[in-house]
């Protein structure tokens, strides 16, 4: 929709903060998409229109703390604006997403006023050799993207993205080649076997430093050092540039305690060119 008014906005402000499933958040978006009627859209309609079904409404009314989809409704009508009040706002359901994410990089930003954890973070990764780097589902991509960068300046980095009976395995590895710390990403919906595996990585000696969306998340009591960055919730999937930044900044931390860090890089920098590997 190019434009929302005032009862869209609303809505907006009411679902953002609830941690909803995807097809909680293709109702959530159905309804502000129709804010003008949602309160008077019965349940069966709300299904039908976002194309799931009639106790999947029911549940997303009670995940917004609501005793059904009637209660959901009756505060709907209850805070529904004036025809008065309805006036134009600029920003799209795409654009508050993003502006969503602007935020959540700026409470980063306020977070590293204080830089000693991150600094910490960095000298425990840069010590550990190897480094198990710990990404499941969600956190996959994070987890690939630091390992990917981190092998350019560290000499052992070992990542885990694949869950099953072998990740304990590839940790007890680990620890027999001399790790002391290993590095988590842990992302919504947070698998069990991550929590899982840091527990178990804990039991063997382990140092465990996690990025993580909250501070409150369920790894929380199975990390040393967490590390918060918050994803993006605007959209039917979760958003996370703070975390890949977080990532990014972990990354510098570490450098900063690699004494060949920069040998290191310009060292492949020659070699890649003398491969041709990139595209000038």
């Amino acid at each position: 929709m190019a434009t929302q008014d005032g009862g869209a906005a609303r809505l907006m402000r009411m679902f953002d903060g609830h941690r909803l499933t995807p097809t909680q958040r293709r109702i959530a978006h159905c309804l502000v998409r129709r804010a003008a009627d949602a309160p008077f859209l019965s349940s069966v309609e709300v299904a039908e229109l976002a194309g799931v079904s009639q106790p999947s409404v029911t549940r997303f009314a009670v995940a917004l703390g609501f005793d059904g989809y009637p209660a959901l409704r009756r505060h709907l009508r209850e805070v529904a604006p004036a025809p008065q009040e309805t006036q134009a706002v600029t920003d799209n359901e795409y654009q508050q997403a993003v502006l969503a994410e602007i935020d959540n990089l700026r409470h980063l930003a306020a977070l590293l006023a204080d830089p000693e954890p991150v600094a910490r973070a960095g000298r425990l990764l840069a010590l550990s050799q190897p480094l198990p780097v710990l990404g499941l589902r969600a956190a996959g991509p994070q987890a690939r993207g630091f390992a990917y960068f981190a092998a350019k300046v560290h000499p052992d980095v070992r990542l885990l993205d694949e869950g099953g009976t072998l990740l304990a395995d590839r940790i007890d590895a680990a620890v027999r080649a001399g790790a002391n710390a290993l590095l988590c990403f842990a992302l919504p919906r947070h698998p069990r076997e991550v929590v899982a595996a840091l527990e178990y990585a804990k039991g063997a000696g382990l140092t465990v430093v996690t990025v993580a969306d909250s501070s409150f998340a369920p790894v929380a009591k199975h990390s040393d050092l967490l590390l918060p960055a918050a994803v993006g919730t605007g959209l039917v999937f979760d958003t996370a540039c703070a975390p890949m930044m977080l990532g990014r900044v972990l990354l510098e931390a570490m450098c900063d305690e690699l004494p060949d860090a920069q040998a290191r890089l310009e060292e492949f920098d020659a070699r890649a060119a003398e491969r041709g590997l990139f595209v000038e």
